[in-house]
């Protein structure tokens, strides 16, 4: 009869392709929720990571992870918001009828309109600069938060903004 041997597995989210991943963690390390980890090739830079076991998919993760996720990505945001500000100034159609800002959830019409005459003054230098010249945006990182999530749920969907 084989016995089962439980291991501790931690997962990670990549700041930059958004791929989610299964840790082995070394056999001390101590984790806190929203913490950076190194998980490159260089293993002697590892100092918590033993190894990293697979890429998972959104539905893989425990409900714990799924409740943690928008507020590590949220401060992922916030830490990237250069990036992402980039995006609100840089942004284009998709199709004549469909807009890249379009797919920012709660993002309408009229809103995107906004965005696109205010940027054609001047670029956007930061989210509170966006807000105030957009005053029917207010949380501009939640926005890129939500549609993050919606890439990750779905694999299937046809256009990814932030996941590779």
């Amino acid at each position: 009869m084989k016995k089962f041997h439980r291991e501790p597995v931690v997962y990670a989210i990549g700041e930059s392709e958004f791929k989610i991943l299964e840790i082995a963690p070394l056999e001390d390390a101590d984790f806190t929720i929203g913490e950076r980890i190194y998980v490159g090739k260089e293993k002697e830079k590892r100092d918590k990571v033993r190894a990293v076991k697979r890429r998972v998919s959104y539905d893989e993760l425990t409900h714990a992870a799924k409740e943690e996720l928008p507020y590590i990505l949220e401060e992922i945001v916030r830490r990237g918001e250069e990036k992402f500000v980039e995006f609100f100034n840089t942004a284009q159609p998709i199709t004549t009828r469909l807009h890249s800002l379009e797919l920012l959830p709660g993002l309408g019409k009229k809103t995107m309109w906004a965005i696109l005459e205010e940027r054609k003054k001047s670029p956007f230098a930061s989210f509170s600069d966006l807000c105030e010249r957009v005053p029917t945006l207010r949380h501009p990182e939640r926005l890129i938060v939500k549609r993050i999530i919606q890439e990750l749920e779905n694999t299937k969907e046809k256009y990814r903004l932030f996941v590779r």
